[in-house]
């Protein structure tokens, strides 16, 4: 039996011929590793049986019996498995040579070092590895070559990141056949959270297991528009970003007009028409992924475009219509607010290059309309305790029901639930009136009718279709009461629902499975992260993940003692920040009442045009801005329709809000627009000043003198909604302090002395 399974691995071996060398020093490897035989036994063993054979003791004689000795312990001490899992360990060791080569030469093209790494991939995994050593050296020049070259991303997912998920990535990758290139932060985000929650070579958490998804996904690197941008001569545009910041807002809709007329190469078009037919009719993002977004500390939040498509019809139409959508996200790389937003943070010579990521959106087809049960974003870190209960370190949900949309984006009198995951159940809110006032009333889905991203009434929604899980999302409202069905069978049509979850975060495995992936992502990442999800068909899917930026808090701020009624300007029993800032020179104030009676949508845009303006004249000053409900919302009625861009060299962006009822439920956090406040270090203070136990010195900002006139004077006609306060001309010399304390979730601003530091 001995010599059969000695001759049998003979035959294995000799299937490859020119790696009998590098399998026999495997064999060796283990026959010492296990105890079985050292070299030295062997060589006397070698010794031995020459001399017994009578056969001269030479090199060639000697390694002839070596090489038998080692085949007859290997063949005779391990199993047939173990056998071919350690003939495939030298073949993987060889393959991994030629690829290590390949990915550390500047000039080896990606199909070359992509069949390299095809050839490894196509021997079994099996139970025994390369050494670590080997493995992390190939998968960091891998990650730097075709993800992120950001050292960060590196030294994190190098841990997670295997080569044979690389080679998966890469099956799924489109590459310019002439610019190297990478997918970009988003598309690494996502890849690294993912691989932490489900990584390949270690043991799965069955829970995560069963729940956690990523949408089926195609990748278009960076390459694909630098080659655009070559064929299409739209180098120039590279310039655009030293423009000032008034050239860059004016022509930015010429650059716009030249990327819709651009086209792609024939063969690129023809790659594209591939990824559609394996797609098939089923909706899509394509979303973008630039080499800065997502960066640690940076996250660029919807900075760039990501474009809904329906993606319905014959495939020509879908590609022309997938065309589109591409060269859009293209040109968003040169819009205003990521180019000022660079500037800010001291990235605009980095040549920014813009990959994508094409998915398919998660959700059902009801009707006409396609969307998941629910969406939205989570954060490691909850900064938003209104409640002493609340654990921050527990995290915190922004939760709709429909498209994620109107979690991350500021939206008309619709409110997310917020959902603090150490006391899901808990809210601000404290009736039923209060909770229905606070509820989100509109639903963001896929018109698959019409083709487009649509904005339609809850109400109206489920009187149109019957949603299967309706019962995890609504409660049914009775008189002042209101209260979550009981049965899943319960019949909702007809009834006055109200979105609040209640079943969903106490009926479904959605609370501790975030908890759990919070928990793992942000210990992997050493950092608080964020995470944007959906939810359908009982499945949590991650779309994206990026480190949370946080805003570099004192650990404790005390709050002014005894201050004069007369020296206060507000003060505040929500704050979101421990910070203090003072000297500030200006405000200003736009007036919520006035903004609220100008009757035309035009004079309302206007308001933005002048904040715009202020922003540029007081850029070297110290400034608060001030103003009605929620500053950047997309409805026009609820507040200034601001962007990053806008506001951006403001110190302190004060909301003021009329909350009834005593409740103040904060609703900004956790959006794209908070998230560049925080990057740029911008004080938040959400103001209510119907609250009996606020103070707001309404007063005192109608009643100084108001610069609009002096700064923008072609805008004087407005100045009774914007006014322009320099304080130390009014206030004998003081400025303005703000001091806001979490511990105490209590802000205040005063007027003061000049401070140093």
């Amino acid at each position: 039996m001995d010599l059969l399974k000695t001759y049998r691995l003979y035959k294995k071996i000799n299937q490859y011929p020119n790696l009998l060398g590098l399998i026999r020093s495997t064999f060796m490897e283990v026959l010492e590793q296990r105890g079985i035989a050292t070299r030295a036994k062997l060589q006397e063993r070698v010794l031995e049986e020459l001399k017994k054979d009578g056969l001269d003791d030479t090199e060639a004689n000697r390694q002839e019996y070596l090489e038998a000795l080692i085949d007859y312990y290997f063949a005779t001490h391990l199993t047939p498995s173990e056998i071919e899992s350690y003939i495939n360990l030298a073949r993987k060791r060889d393959k991994a040579q030629t690829l290590s080569r390949l990915v550390n030469q500047d000039q080896a093209s990606s199909l070359q070092i992509f069949n390299a790494l095809e050839e490894f991939c196509e021997i079994p995994k099996g139970e025994v590895y390369i050494s670590r050593e080997e493995a992390e050296g190939i998968r960091v020049a891998l990650i730097t070559r075709f993800i992120s070259s950001q050292l960060p991303f590196i030294s994190l997912s190098k841990n997670h990141i295997t080569i044979r998920d690389l080679h998966e990535l890469l099956r799924h990758t489109l590459w310019s056949r002439k610019r190297p290139g990478k997918l970009g932060g988003k598309a690494a985000g996502m890849i690294l959270a993912h691989k932490i929650l489900l990584p390949l070579l270690e043991k799965h958490d069955p829970e995560l297991e069963e729940y956690v998804r990523v949408p089926e996904t195609w990748y278009l690197n960076s390459g694909v528009f630098s080659e655009f941008l070559d064929r299409n001569n739209l180098y120039l545009f590279h310039t655009f970003k030293y423009k000032d910041r008034e050239a860059i807002e004016r022509e930015y809709s010429r650059i716009e007009e030249r990327f819709r007329f651009a086209n792609f190469a024939p063969e690129v078009v023809e790659d594209f028409r591939k990824i559609l037919g394996e797609i098939g009719e089923h909706p899509i993002i394509i979303r973008s992924s630039s080499m800065l977004e997502d960066s640690f500390g940076l996250a660029f939040s919807g900075k760039y475009l990501s474009i809904f498509l329906t993606n319905q019809g014959d495939l020509e139409t879908r590609l022309n219509n997938f065309i589109m959508g591409l060269k859009k996200v293209f040109a968003s790389t040169f819009g205003p607010d990521p180019i000022l937003y660079r500037r800010d943070h001291g990235l605009l010579d980095y040549d920014e290059r813009m990959a994508m990521m094409v998915q398919k959106v998660v959700g059902r087809r009801f009707g006409d309309y396609f969307f998941p049960l629910v969406g939205g974003v989570m954060f490691s870190k909850n900064v938003h305790t209104w409640n002493p209960k609340i654990k921050k370190e527990e995290g915190l949900v922004r939760l709709v029901f429909g498209l994620g949309t109107r979690a991350v984006d500021r939206v008309g009198s619709d409110y997310p639930r917020m959902i603090p995951l150490s006391h899901p159940l808990l809210r601000p809110e404290v009736t039923g009136d209060q909770i229905r006032k606070y509820s989100q009333r509109q639903v963001d889905v896929l018109n698959l009718k019409k083709g487009v991203l649509e904005t339609v009434d809850f109400k109206t929604l489920v009187d149109q279709i019957d949603h299967p899980d309706l019962f995890y999302a609504v409660s049914v409202r009775q008189d002042d009461h209101l209260a979550p069905p009981f049965f899943k069978t319960e019949r909702l049509k007809g009834k006055d629902l109200c979105l609040t979850f209640d079943n969903f975060l106490t009926k479904s495995p959605f609370v501790p499975l975030a908890k759990k992936i919070l928990s793992k992502i942000e210990s992997a990442y050493g950092r608080p992260v964020d995470i944007e999800f959906a939810w359908d068909e009982d499945k949590f899917y991650l779309l994206q993940c990026r480190s949370l930026s946080l805003r570099n808090e004192k650990e404790r701020v005390d709050l002014p003692g005894e201050v004069s009624p007369e020296k206060v300007l507000f003060t505040t029993h929500a704050a979101l920040s421990n910070s203090i800032v003072t000297n500030i020179e200006y405000i200003v104030y736009v007036d919520p009442k006035a903004y609220d009676l100008l009757p035309t949508y035009e004079q309302k845009m206007r308001i933005a045009s002048i904040v715009n303006l202020l922003n540029k004249n007081l850029q070297e000053k110290r400034y608060a801005l001030m103003g009605p409900g929620r500053w950047g919302s997309n409805d026009i009625n609820l507040g200034v329709r601001v962007t990053y861009s806008n506001i951006n060299k403001t110190r302190v962006l004060i909301e003021i809000a009329f909350a009834k009822n005593g409740s103040t439920p904060e609703v900004s956090y956790g959006t794209h627009f908070f998230q560049d406040l925080v990057e740029a270090d911008i004080a938040i203070v959400p103001l209510y000043p119907d609250d009996p136990e606020s103070v707001f010195n309404e007063a005192f900002l109608l009643k100084s003198p108001n610069l609009l006139r002096t700064m923008v004077p072609e805008e004087k006609e407005l100045e009774a909604v914007v006014k322009v306060i320099h304080i130390p001309s009014v206030c004998n010399g003081d400025f303005l302090h703000v001091y806001l304390s979490t511990q105490h979730q209590r802000g205040i601003g005063l007027f003061g002395s000049p401070q140093e530091g």
